[in-house]
């Protein structure tokens, strides 16, 4: 299902009550309505898409018990090789400043009427896994999670996840591929379980092949495309034109068309800025696209590029 977009208007402003380190590279904000207001409920797998000091939007998910409504809960991880959303983030807000949110929205929903639950995290994707895990202790049902991470001093909510008890594995490789934890016990024989991971994209793909043999619809991932927001390698610079007679505008590695617009005072429609919900979707006339989307089609990517995600290659005439 895609996410809807959300004008400006409909951004909340909300009061950081707490910006703190969760762990080595990730920050927790607690968000609280500047009145003391309620804020609108959220479910398990909810996420809330923040703008950043750039003016970027970011999507991070809700960490907190999804029964309490006087405050959200996030935790950011320090990209230092992303785009500077996360950086942006962390470094310039502070207890007592404000920032701009969406309404919580929820692409990984819990299916509640699972009888048991395995859940997979690796590093910063314990987060939406937290909120399910204190909806799943309230409805008293059994469940195990696999808590994945580099090292004990960059695992958020370590403590918080140890006290769950001995249902709970958390495992540190310490960097070293040959010392990644074995899943593969875990879902060789298929159960009536429903499997929730989130984490780093060969994570992910590791739980997708070792759950091949289980039913389709038991098998739920999250990552909000954050692999094709961050630069890659071969990436080169590249010019964009709005209109054929439209001013060249470079689009540097590490920025994107959507940013580069936006600089030059063409602000378009945009939401999850990650390639997964659509908003931005923009007609060009001619250009050859490298699309990195998770929405266009085959077809679509004729005359139809995402724009806070994909490139090109030379120059990329758009139908604005």
């Amino acid at each position: 299902m895609l996410d809807t977009p959300a004008p400006d208007a409909e951004l909340m402003t909300l009061r950081v009550a707490r910006a703190e380190p969760a762990a080595d590279g990730i920050q927790l904000f607690e968000l609280r309505d500047p009145n003391g207001a309620p804020l609108p409920p959220f479910t398990p797998g909810s996420h809330l898409a923040v703008r950043v000091p750039s003016g970027a939007m970011r999507n991070y998910s809700l960490c907190n018990d999804p029964h309490e409504r006087d405050r959200y809960v996030i935790a950011v991880k320090r990209e230092e090789k992303g785009r500077g959303g996360s950086v942006g983030l962390i470094d310039a807000t502070q207890q007592g400043d404000t920032l701009q949110v969406s309404t919580p929205r929820n692409l990984f929903e819990l299916d509640t009427r699972a009888p048991e639950y395995i859940f997979v995290a690796g590093g910063i994707g314990i987060t939406p896994i937290l909120a399910m895990i204190h909806a799943v202790q309230a409805a008293g049902k059994p469940f195990r999670l696999f808590y994945l991470t580099r090292s004990a001093a960059g695992t958020a909510f370590r403590d918080q996840i140890a006290a769950l008890g001995d249902h709970v594995t958390i495992h540190h490789d310490e960097g070293v591929p040959d010392d990644a934890y074995d899943l593969w016990p875990v879902f060789e024989e298929p159960s009536k379980a429903q499997i929730y991971c989130c984490g780093p994209r060969p994570l992910m793909d590791a739980v997708r092949d070792m759950t091949g043999h289980w039913p389709e619809n038991a098998v739920h991932f999250e990552d909000f495309g954050s692999d094709l927001v961050r630069p890659r390698e071969d990436d080169q610079p590249f010019t964009v034109q709005v209109g054929p007679s439209g001013a060249p505008l470079e689009v540097p590695v590490g920025s994107t068309i959507l940013e580069v617009l936006r600089a030059h005072g063409r602000p378009q429609p945009s939401s999850c800025e990650s390639g997964t919900c659509g908003t931005c979707r923009t007609r060009y006339l001619s250009g050859e696209v490298d699309h990195r989307d998770m929405v266009l089609t085959d077809a679509e990517r004729r005359d139809a590029v995402m724009i806070c995600v994909s490139r090109a290659k030379g120059t990329l005439v758009l139908d604005l």
